[in-house]
Parts: C-alpha cells; sequence; structure tokens
C-alpha cells in the first residue's frame, strides 16, 4: 500500500535530542521500552555464523538495547536478518541466509509465528491486510505470504532474481538488482507480472513520493562498468519521467531513502546526500559527510526527520549507529551488534501484540 499518504498524517511525536548518553548501550530488556517510539536496527552478524541479531534505540530512554529478540524468545535470531516490516502490530523479521520470516509482535518482540520455504528473503511488502510479497536473492520468482494464516502460499514468476520492493494502491514495483537491469510491475490483484521497465544496471533501492513517483537508485554494477543512475517513473502511466545519470563511472551510490512528507530523497554516496524531488539535477553537495567512519545503512525516522546512519566497521567487530538531525547536525552516536544494516521505525501508536 502507499505508506507515503499515510505518513503525512503522523504527528511528530518524536522529539530530537542532543543530550549525550554516558553510558547509552544496555545488553537485555530492563524496561518494556519497546512499547515506544524508536527504531529496530538489523545486525546481519557474521555469514554463516548464526550471530545475527535485533538492536532497539528507544526514544523514551535514549539509550540503545542489544539482542532484543534473543531476550525476548531465549535463542538466536538465525542467520543474516536483513530487513523488516510492520503489519497488524506484528514486526516481520526477515531472516536472509537462514530462509525465514520470524513473525513477532512489535511491541515485545516475542515469536508468534515463523515462515519458512522462502529462499533467501531480502524484502516484504504488504499488498493488502492479508497478502505480502517478500523478494529473494537466489529466487527467480517473487514469494505470496497469507498474512491470515503466516504461511507462504505461492509464487509470482519473474525469471530473475529480486531485491527492493515498493506498493501503490494497484500494482508492487520489484527490482532485479543482482546483475539486472529492470523493474517488474506486478499487478497486486492477479499476482501476476504485468509489465517491465528498463532502468540502469543493477536498480538496488527505491522508495514513493508524495506524488506517487517511483524513484530507483541503480548503482552501475560492482564492476563500475556502466554509470550510476537515478530514475523517476510514473506510477499511474509506468513510463520514465526522468532520468539523472552520476558524474563518474566510479561513483556508486547506494541506500536510496525518503523523509516522512515525501519530498527529500536521501542516498549514500561519500557520505549523505539529500535532494528535493522538484530538483533538476544531482546534488553536489554532501549533508553529512563521512568523516571518520565509513557508511553502510541508512534511515530517515519518518515521524521526525532525523538521519540514522550505521558504520559496520571492519564487519567482525560490533559496528555503531549515528544519530543526526534533519539539518545534518550530530546527536549521538551508540554501539549496536555485528554489521549493523537496515533501520526500520515505530511509534508508540501501535498497540501491544
Amino acid at each position: 500500500m502507499n505508506t507515503i499518504k499515510l505518513l503525512l498524517f503522523v504527528p511528530l511525536v518524536l522529539l530530537a535530542s542532543c543530550i549525550k548518553e554516558t553510558d547509552p548501550v544496555v545488553t537485555g530488556l530492563e524496561r518494556t521500552w519497546l512499547l515506544g517510539n524508536g527504531v529496530f536496527i538489523m545486525n546481519e552478524g557474521n555469514f554463516r555464523s548464526g550471530n545475527g541479531s535485533v538492536s532497539f534505540f528507544s526514544y523514551d530512554s535514549m539509550k540503545i538495547y542489544n539482542s532484543v529478540f534473543r531476550e525476548a524468545n531465549d535463542r538466536p535470531l538465525g542467520d543474516v536478518p536483513y530487513s523488516m516490516g510492520f503489519s497488524d502490530n506484528k514486526a516481520y523479521i526477515l531472516v536472509n541466509n537462514s530462509n525465514k520470516i520470524e513473525v513477532a509482535g512489535i511491541n515485545t518482540m516475542k515469536t508468534v509465528a515463523t515462515i519458512g520455504k522462502v529462499v533467501s528473503p531480502r524484502y516484504i511488502s504488504f499488498v493488502s491486510g492479508k497478502k505480502a510479497y517478500v523478494t529473494s536473492l537466489y529466487s527467480d520468482s517473487l514469494r505470496i505470504i497469507d498474512l491470515l494464516s503466516e504461511t507462504a502460499t505461492g509464487y509470482i514468476p519473474l525469471k530473475h532474481t529480486s531485491e527492493s520492493i515498493a506498493s501503490t494502491s494497484s500494482n508492487a514495483y520489484v527490482a532485479s538488482w543482482s546483475g539486472g537491469n529492470s523493474i517488474f510491475v506486478i499487478d497486486i490483484i492477479k499476482d501476476k507480472v504485468t509489465d517491465s521497465l528498463e532502468v540502469g544496471v543493477e536498480p538496488e533501492s527505491m522508495v514513493i513520493d508524495r506524488n506517487n513517483t517511483l524513484w530507483v537508485l541503480c548503482n552501475g554494477g560492482w564492476k563500475r562498468e556502466h554509470y550510476a543512475e537515478l530514475v523517476a517513473i510514473n506510477t499511474f502511466t509506468n513510463t520514465i519521467i526522468k532520468r539523472f545519470t552520476f558524474p563518474l563511472i566510479s561513483d556508486s551510490p547506494t541506500c536510496l531513502q525518503i523523509d516522512g512528507t515525501g519530498q527529500y530523497l536521501y542516498y549514500l554516496h561519500d557520505g549523505v546526500r539529500r535532494m528535493d524531488i522538484n530538483a533538476a539535477s544531482l546534488p553536489s553537495a554532501v549533508l553529512i559527510p563521512q568523516s571518520a567512519y565509513f557508511f553502510y545503512r541508512m534511515g530517515i525516522n519518518p515521524y521526525n526527520g532525523e538521519i540514522f546512519v550505521t558504520d559496520a566497521r571492519d564487519y567482525i567487530q560490533k559496528g555503531v549507529v549515528l544519530r543526526y538531525s534533519p539539518t545534518g547536525d550530530f546527536l549521538s552516536s551508540m554501539e549496536a551488534d555485528i554489521i549493523p544494516g537496515n533501520m526500520f521505525f515505530k511509534s508508540a501508536t501501535y498497540k501491544s501484540y
């Protein structure tokens, strides 16, 4: 569904803070901070080590709580938790190399179901109150999830692996990332591919703005044989309406995000860059420089505009989460777990489950 319109009506309930905590890291849950406003961080862990985890930064306590899934369920989460989605007060945690989705209460992290038979899940999109689509790094099909029974029930053949996914009220848009250059258009009623659009090489992230325009960030491929591109698609006509090419073939932008108003795009490219959706060119200036860090993943808090960026350090030791104001001012840093990656924001309006 189109979440941008919903976010426009969500009050700015989260307040920015510049307070530096003296001991901002907590292992385990001392209190039920999950009930409040905050952000979940997917700590990918080391590949095939099974040490992935979930952290939660709480705006109520201004602290980060690590290993919240393990604390709630008394067992490890699995191998490479990669992304998360929210539906019906439940959090769907996609655990990539464990080939499963853990379904947990959004305010408790207690597992209520485990969905198996999903090959290398990457991202989830809730296309109705009863159905979701899940992309896959290794399968050439899109997986269909029945949200009522919490089971994988079907496939949509793509003949290509898939990565990012975004949905409107009528269609889902799926990126063929690894070696691909296509966006597949899925009819969410018929569960069928109805169209495809050729974009740049390796479309790795997508967002939908306030005008229902789909923005696709294509990083050009890991071999750097093609120029990276930012492509805008009219979702009413399924046609490309803008195309920005990055100036250097060595440019490798990643992690396209959008703010809660649907007006500003953000992505990582030698730091954090911001772009108005009406801009005539790519931004030349960096909003947040990397400085001594190496930015890995980014998330924009839709409720208050704060910018969260992770640094995986050496991909072996615990990484850090950096928090900035909407204007790019540094607010705080926190130690998460091994390879902190994608981030997902929640508000206190979610009911207990």
